[in-house]
């Protein structure tokens, strides 16, 4: 059976030339870089070499700004964490936005137990948020802004420049998630005025089991694993060097690709939600339209009078992988947070599906996407109780019936 994946935006398949780079180090170059013999300077020199290829990727003023994590939830950790134990003698408040990633939600909360506060700010009916209503909400105690680039769930390209301006100007440090940004969206950390951010390499092609935190000379962090001076002292533990290699590469290779990407998954997801207006009636866009302000790999839409699970798993059973809801909390079967925020209606967000093309994906398989798609959903509807009723005039749709067509 054909199989076509559009779960980029959970992970992407590793390049072969990635997997080249990491083979030496999986066998015979297997020595831990805090060894001082020849073995152990081979190991240093690839660490480097992989901080080098990541500093170009975001446009980092040295290598040495680069952190190793074994995971791009763990540099988020860290990055929170790690800056909020630092920095409480200044405060205890931290500021966010309301549809962050559970990594960053989740870590706030923890800090919250622990005596910190935090102001969750609201973003518009597409995600978006006002960078006023960030400046509003700091005040003398606080200590660290967190807000993602591009988010995980919608594709909302967020105004993080302007939010870095802020920071600056009210000499605040400002964390940016860029898990699912990177290496599909030019970064400049310096034009950010990021203190610290967040990559994920195997959103971008590159292994599991590696993650990034840069972090600015002047931001201050607490680590959160002790034992050992690797990364500088700020996160123990001996180095994955063949996860940290494959990062590297897979850096290279996006900063190289990076406008050729774009262009390709942003035609994608165009034609990704021409088809289905066409396909399929009462279809809700959640989210910025394409374009600018949308990430190209990230398509959420809701489809009335169905539930997004049963689109997925009738999906999957056509050759077609896709995901509904958060893929951190999806198996949860929960109602996205972020569509909850948003405002989006229980009924169109339980009827949430994300479409995520990638590097490899082709016109041919948006095509057999969206056809296979419009024949699951009418399949779905006819079984539905609350289709029957619409049918039926007993029910009032949230969505017109042909929408942007």
């Amino acid at each position: 059976m054909r199989r076509v994946f559009l779960d980029h935006q959970s992970t992407t398949p590793l390049l072969p030339e990635v997997l080249e780079a990491m083979r030496p180090f999986l066998t015979d170059c297997f020595a831990i870089p805090a060894s001082l013999h020849q073995e152990g300077l081979q190991a240093r020199d690839a660490l480097q070499q992989a901080r080098e290829q990541v500093a170009a990727l975001i446009h980092a003023e040295s290598p040495e700004t680069i952190l190793f994590t074994s995971n791009g939830t763990e540099a988020v950790n860290l990055a929170i964490k790690g800056a909020a134990w630092a920095g409480r003698k200044r405060g205890r408040h931290i500021v966010t936005t309301a549809i962050e990633h559970p990594a960053v939600l989740n870590s706030i909360e923890f800090l919250e137990s622990q005596g910190f506060t935090a102001t969750r700010v609201p973003v518009d009916d597409r995600g978006f948020v006002d960078p006023d209503r960030i400046r509003r909400a700091l005040t003398d105690e606080t200590l660290l802004i967190c807000v993602h680039l591009a988010n995980h769930d919608l594709g909302t390209i967020q105004p993080a420049a302007e939010i870095g301006r802020i920071a600056a100007d009210r000499s605040v440090p400002l964390f940016v998630d860029a898990v699912a940004a990177g290496g599909w969206l030019p970064i400049h950390v310096e034009a950010l005025g990021a203190g610290l951010l967040a990559l994920s390499p195997h959103r971008f092609h590159g292994p599991k089991g590696a993650g990034v935190l840069y972090r600015n000379r002047r931001a201050r962090l607490t680590p959160l694993i002790h034992g050992g001076d690797q990364e500088e002292g700020r996160r123990a533990g001996t180095e994955n060097v063949p996860a940290i290699v494959g990062t590297g590469v897979a850096a290279e290779i996006a900063a190289r690709e990076l406008d050729h990407r774009r262009a390709h998954v942003s035609a994608l997801q165009r034609r990704l939600l021409d088809g289905l207006r066409h396909r399929v009636d009462h279809l809700h866009l959640n989210g910025p339209d394409p374009g600018d302000q949308r990430l190209g790999t990230l398509l959420n839409v809701s489809v009335e009078f169905v539930e997004g699970e049963g689109v997925l798993l009738m999906a999957d059973l056509r050759g077609i992988a896709l995901a509904s809801g958060t893929s951190c909390i999806s198996r949860s079967l929960k109602v996205s947070p972020v569509l909850a925020a948003i405002g989006l209606p229980p009924g169109l967000a339980q009827g949430s599906v994300l479409l995520s093309p990638g590097r490899d994906t082709t016109e041919e398989d948006v095509d057999y996407a969206v056809e296979t798609l419009g024949g699951i959903v009418e399949k779905l509807r006819a079984m539905s109780p609350l289709w029957d009723e619409f049918q039926r005039g007993n029910l009032q749709a949230l969505t017109p019936a042909r929408a942007a067509r």
